[in-house]
């Protein structure tokens, strides 16, 4: 009897090894309860195949497979196993007080576990024991009821060895039971664990890989040393900026960066790895680039012991010609505002100057009168390009109001009619049909129209055309202006210095009318290019972006 006994013992025990045996081969955690669920379904029926009779009474631990399968394997399993049970049991059953105590049990069963399943399922491992002891208490309870109910119904003896089965068998039941949840809960805890270190260790992985490519792409020099002072790592710009093309991972700083302008990297990085707080060298010069360098030590965060250092170096090439080029636009500009201060100041005793060249010429003989006339047009000329040279130097705040660049051509059209009228010339106006408004100052923009005009209407012999067109872009909400004419053309050379200050391909021009156009355009958020193909004509394009409000 007792051989039966350990068995069955070591039978209720496969529902934990099978669950083992599965998640090391498929490690889906999602068909545990099918597979604790069917393997308690096996493992009942060899407990009840392998059952004795002690004196017409059935000693066995089916009850303990059933249990384990319906908490694991939910409801489903739980009416499952519960079929099972009773198809193997009601086919034993010899007495009515057997068939009630039978259905007695299952519907008690049914309901207990049914409260029970859920709970059981989402507690830790200390509490899953808990509800097993309980449940494997209320069970032994209920047999030894249903043994003291025999007992009296019926002649069975009460022996000492009787006595000692049934209690080795709750014992045993009970045992069994603990080492099933302790082993699965153990093996799923042991699982989930290992499953966590091997995402941690993914990520940790990933985040590592991030870094090294961030290192390698990042346009910063980086060199990295151990507490050895070894070289562990170099991203292409180091192998560029500070190894000269070579590879150098593997050696010892003091060993390479031991001579001329690289000697600075040595001693950043044995300040770093004494612990000292980032250090940073003044820019210095290196193979033709400036060079910013700065060390920091590593550490351990739970030692607090320095474990390498970090040498990046930062080519500052460009930002430091790019401050230069500041200093000397300042200095230019403050040169510029000089200029325009001083011009303004010889613009009044020049005017003084005209005007006694004026009453001088009223009193002089006519053969005479044509050298006052030449001094009086350059004195008019010199006063013009003072003129423009203020309007280009001056950077005042411009009074804007929302306009239609058309009203502003068509006001301009009588004017520029009477003026190509003198020279024998026409004015072609082509508008087109809509154009939204745009912030302008109306002055400058009549002052652009009327210089690129002029300039056109100079580069034509009589009979030439002047045309000016206007056409709006809705995708890039752009309105664009063209005056085109039918000159001489300007060269691929003259191209490149146009808008330049002071050059112009006219005799008497004064090199300030393009460049000026050019800073209005600007202020109004535009931009003016060129086309042109000589002995054909030359196209200016004037482009203005809405601002969004």
């Amino acid at each position: 009897m007792l051989k039966e006994l350990l068995l069955q013992f070591f039978i209720t025990l496969v529902p934990a090894f099978a669950f083992q045996l599965w998640h090391n081969s498929s490690r889906l955690w999602r068909r545990i309860p099918v597979i604790v669920g069917l393997s308690s379904c096996i493992a009942m029926a060899l407990c009840m195949f392998f059952t004795k009779e002690y004196y017409g009474y059935e000693m066995n631990f089916r009850l303990l497979p059933l249990l384990i399968g319906s908490l694991y394997g939910g409801p489903y399993f739980l009416l499952l196993l519960s079929g099972v049970y009773s198809a193997f049991r009601i086919p034993s059953l010899d007495s009515p007080s057997e068939t009630v105590v039978f259905i007695t049990f299952i519907v008690l069963y049914v309901l207990v576990m049914l409260a029970s399943i859920g709970p059981f399922q989402r507690t830790n491992r200390r509490n899953k024991m808990r509800i097993v002891m309980k449940l494997v208490a209320g069970i032994s309870a209920f047999v030894i009821i249903s043994f003291a109910v025999a007992v009296f119904t019926t002649d069975m003896p009460v022996t000492l060895e009787f006595v000692l089965l049934t209690l080795l068998t709750i014992a045993m039941s009970a045992l069994s039971a603990w080492i099933s949840v302790y082993a699965v809960e153990t093996y799923k805890e042991n699982a989930q664990l290992h499953y966590d270190v091997k995402r941690v260790s993914l990520s940790y992985r990933q985040e590592v890989e991030k870094l090294e490519q961030f290192i390698d792409q990042t346009q910063i020099a980086v060199v990295l040393v151990n507490q050895y002072g070894k070289i562990t790592h170099l991203n292409e710009m180091g192998v560029r900026m500070l190894a000269g093309g070579q590879n150098i991972v593997g050696q010892y700083f003091h060993e390479f960066f031991g001579e001329g302008n690289q000697a600075t990297s040595v001693r950043l990085l044995r300040e770093a790895l004494q612990g000292n707080s980032p250090v940073q060298e003044i820019p210095q010069a290196e193979n033709g680039r400036t060079l910013l360098k700065t060390a920091f030590c590593i550490r351990n965060l739970q030692t607090d012991t320095v474990t390498g250092a970090v040498l990046t170096a930062h080519d500052i090439t460009e930002l430091s010609l790019l401050r230069s080029e500041v200093g000397r636009m300042e200095r230019l500009s403050l040169i510029g505002q000089m200029a325009a201060s001083i011009t303004h100041e010889i613009r009044n005793p020049m005017a003084v100057i005209r005007g006694f060249v004026q009453l001088m010429r009223e009193r002089s003989p006519d053969n005479q009168q044509a050298y006052y006339g030449i001094v009086m047009d350059e004195l008019d000329r010199a006063n013009t390009i003072i003129s423009d040279f203020l309007s280009l130097a001056q950077n005042r705040a411009l009074t804007m109001e929302e306009t239609s660049l058309h009203e502003i051509i068509r006001e301009m059209v009588p004017l520029l009619n009477a003026d190509a009228n003198l020279r024998g010339q026409t004015i072609e106006v082509e508008l087109c049909d809509y154009i939204p408004t745009l912030q302008l100052n109306e002055k400058e923009i009549k002052q652009l129209l009327l210089n690129l005009a002029r300039n056109g209407m100079e580069a034509m012999d009589e009979k030439g055309c002047l045309s000016i067109h206007t056409s709006y872009i809705v995708d890039n909400d752009e309105i664009i202006l063209r005056i085109q004419d039918q000159g001489v053309g300007i060269s691929e050379e003259q191209k490149q210095r146009i808008f330049d200050p002071f050059f112009s391909t006219k005799t008497k021009g004064t090199g300030l009318g393009l460049p000026l156009c050019v800073s209005i355009a600007e202020r109004h958020n535009g931009r003016i290019e060129v086309e042109s193909e000589q002995g054909i004509g030359t196209t200016f394009i004037v482009s203005f972006i809405r601002q969004s409000a």
